[in-house]
């Protein structure tokens, strides 16, 4: 628990509007509950003794101040210059890093730096760098595109941490050609006077061509793929030992109506519905979960890799699993006709939904039928041909009580971000040839809904147990964030209190929904907020309004759900009946086998929880990077083309827009909006053309022409279709232009 009130003190701190407090009011500031509040001041406590933050004048909880030498993490800028953010942060911030004294240091380097005060600036103290020491190379090894250039042999990096040619002698060691995409390990790192020298290790093939573009990514990320024989035979030998008739205690709900529903190309099925009535007319929900703990024991070989991998990857047409597909696509995916193991969890609701009780069960199931979205979308609006009755009718039901779920969780502060998904249309060599906005039928409300209730249910019976277990946790946003959204909200015309409350978000994105800077408003919401995350700490889920939650529905690609799911095996095998007292909570060793492995200590599920937050980081990384690789290779065949886009972000080189169609981002640089002398302000957070008046603000429609694409640097360049400023003119004559009019 400690180690993320760290964090969260930390990040408050750092942040550009923070005004020293004292300590409760820091607390106050961080949303700690007073049952909380003993932790959040061990962290606090150990923070200080380590010098990262410090007591002063009045008892202020501040950063200490900048010293004349920091060790950091460089982050280069293509155009020379750069910033070594400190590993123990200070109250001034990133080091801005002068070109020609960067020591060629490269994005991610661990470096040593000396401070030059350089005066002030409205009030405050500049300062600037000069890098004396590489301490540590974050990399020694890079991607990128072999080209015969007239001086020699050359690797273009692929992506941003390094922009600079690399030097490779003897290609033909590993019968690399030209535009090939190479995996190149470094002999020595670029200086003022030479380029970068490496040696070429791999070919991952030609460069653009989808095989190599995905062996680059897994080059890239150190994404996991195949699995090894250890992992492969205990996954075959639980496949063989299957026997669906050896039911054991398990109920029986084979003849119950039970659908899945996915995606089109979805294989592993671990979640399915029922629902029904009870005698006095009360839904009965049925959540029913692949049980992957009853194939994947504790401590075995599989465990420890499901473990390492953290989660299955999702990469446009290609999919890592967390699990051997014998597995996560055989025997545990609730496959439609075939019977299946499963862990199921039923809430009782009355007709307004609220919960009237919970059951968990280990079940063995058999699905009725497997539909896509698309399909209950279908059949909930009327075209049922196909379809059996009872699926019809179970889809209706399901249908009536998700609106009913979703009315009182979104009353009781569930937010919802309107952020839309691309997706991909390829041809049959991997290539992308389209993209349009994912499906947002109703039916994924359906599943999200049921599912979050599920996920509810779990942790509030492990939190009534007493027992430590994985969360997914969301922290209450810190004032200030919320104080600089309501600042960024008024830009586009809209209020916000200072401190806003849920209500006050979800009337925000009311407001917006359907209009065009509805995209950038949800944008700087979810900014606002911290990241979820996996940890054991028991702070609730903000967005959702959730006090207990945690990842239960998806083991065959989540290990946190894994996790949860051998916790509550835990319960089912004593058959226990909910505590009424916290009091009367017997102690965990009391009921507990010691043997399953299900219970760790908190400390350890820190751990886990670090580890797995990472791994799912890293798989959206990934998925995000692929994702723009193989668009930015469809623009660059289509240069001079146009783009409905919408302005997402404002800085003082230029304006980043984001197709609406295509979901990937680009920059229209200032000189290309027009004849004018463009500023960026900060303040009113618009970019302002100071000869005409003309005004840029995020969520501006605008549309764009492409201009050029550098697929290597990842980089889009566009232009409006028409300068936003045709003749230059002063404001004052755009003035009198208007009063003119007006007369």
């Amino acid at each position: 628990m400690p180690e993320i009130f760290k964090k969260r003190i930390i990040e408050l701190l750092k942040h550009a509007s923070y005004e020293p407090v004292k300590l409760p009011q820091l607390a106050k500031a961080l949303g700690v509950r007073s049952e909380d509040y003993p932790a959040f001041k061990l962290a606090f406590d150990q923070l200080r003794q380590a010098g990262h933050v410090v007591i002063g004048a009045g008892n202020l909880v501040s950063l200490p101040a900048l010293s004349g030498r920091i060790v950091g993490t460089f982050r280069a800028n293509p155009k020379g210059f750069g910033f070594v953010t400190p590993l123990e942060p200070h109250a001034h911030g990133d080091l801005f890093i002068p070109p020609n004294v960067t020591a060629g240091a490269m994005t991610g380097d661990i470096v040593a730096a000396t401070v030059t005060k350089k005066g002030k600036r409205a009030g405050q103290m500049r300062y600037s760098g000069e890098i004396i020491e590489v301490l540590e190379r974050a990399q020694n090894r890079f991607i990128g595109t072999l080209l015969k250039e007239p001086q020699g042999w050359l690797v273009q990096p692929d992506g941003s941490s390094f922009f600079e040619m690399i030097c490779v002698d003897d290609v033909t060691a590993k019968n690399a050609k030209h535009k090939d995409k190479v995996v190149v390990e470094m002999l020595s790192y670029p200086t003022e006077k030479y380029l970068a020298r490496g040696v070429i290790i791999e070919v991952l093939g030609k460069s653009g061509r989808y095989d190599t573009e995905i062996k680059s990514i897994i080059r890239q990320f150190h994404l996991p793929t195949e699995f090894d024989a250890a992992h492969l035979e205990q996954a075959r030998a639980a496949a063989a030992d299957f026997n669906p008739q050896h039911t054991d205690t398990r109920e029986d709900i084979t003849d119950k109506a039970i659908i899945t529903i996915d995606p089109p190309d979805a294989k592993d099925f671990d979640d399915a519905i029922s629902l029904e009535k009870d005698s006095k007319g009360n839904w009965v929900l049925g959540v029913h979960i692949a049980d992957v703990s009853f194939f994947v024991l504790h401590g075995s070989p599989l465990d420890a890799e499901a473990r390492n991998r953290g989660n299955s990857i999702y990469l446009p047409a290609k999919t890592f699993p967390m699990l051997p597909e014998v597995l996560s696509n055989g025997i545990c995916s609730l496959q439609p006709e075939q019977k299946r193991f499963v862990k199921s969890v039923y809430i009782t609701y009355d007709r307004d939904g609220n919960i009237l009780s919970r059951r968990f069960a280990d079940s063995v199931m058999c699905s009725t039928q497997r539909l896509t979205y698309q399909q209950a979308d279908r059949i909930l609006k009327g075209h049922t041909k196909g379809a059996k009755p009872e699926v019809i009718e179970l889809l209706k039901s399901m249908e009536t009580l998700s609106r009913i779920i979703e009315n009182r969780r979104t009353k009781n502060g569930m937010i919802h971000l309107d952020l839309p998904e691309t997706e991909l249309v390829m041809d049959k060599s991997g290539r992308v040839v389209d993209a349009h906005p994912a499906d947002t039928s109703y039916p994924h409300t359906i599943i999200e809904m049921f599912m979050v209730e599920a996920n509810e249910a779990v942790a509030s019976l492990l939190d009534r147990l007493n027992v430590p277990f994985i969360r997914r946790i969301h922290p209450e946003p810190d004032v200030l964030s919320m104080k600089n959204l309501a600042q960024l909200v008024r830009a586009f015309g809209y209020h916000l209190p200072r401190n806003p409350d849920r209500t006050a978000i979800q009337d925000l994105l009311a407001a917006v929904k359907d209009k065009d800077c509805s995209f950038a408003i949800n944008l700087v919401v979810l900014r606002s907020f911290e990241k979820a995350q996996y940890a054991p700490l028991h702070i609730g889920h903000y967005a959702l309004a959730s006090t207990h939650y945690c990842h239960f529905t998806s083991p065959i690609r989540r290990y946190a759900d894994l996790l949860v799911h051998r916790v509550l095996e835990c319960y089912l095998q004593q058959r226990m009946s909910f505590p009424r007292k916290r009091e009367s909570i017997p102690s965990q060793s009391s009921w507990i086998p010691a043997s399953t492995g299900a219970t760790l200590a908190e400390q350890d599920l820190g751990e886990i929880g670090k580890h797995i937050t990472f791994t799912e980081q890293r798989a959206e990384d990934a998925e995000d990077e692929l994702t723009t690789v193989l668009i930015l290779q469809m623009l660059s065949d289509k240069i001079g083309e146009e783009l409905d886009c919408v302005v997402t972000g404002l800085t003082g080189f230029g304006v980043f827009v984001q197709s609406r169609k295509l979901g990937i981002e680009g920059l229209i640089r200032l000189v290309d909006l027009g004849p004018d002398e463009w500023k960026f302000n900060a303040v009113a957070h618009c970019i302002i053309g100071q000869r005409s008046g003309c005004t840029i603000r995020l969520g501006q429609p605008i549309e764009t022409i492409i201009v050029s694409v550098n697929v290597s640097a990842r980089q889009l360049n566009l232009a409006p279709i028409k300068p936003l400023v045709s003749t230059p003119r002063t404001i004052k004559s755009a003035h009198r232009a208007r009063q003119s009019r007006k007369k």
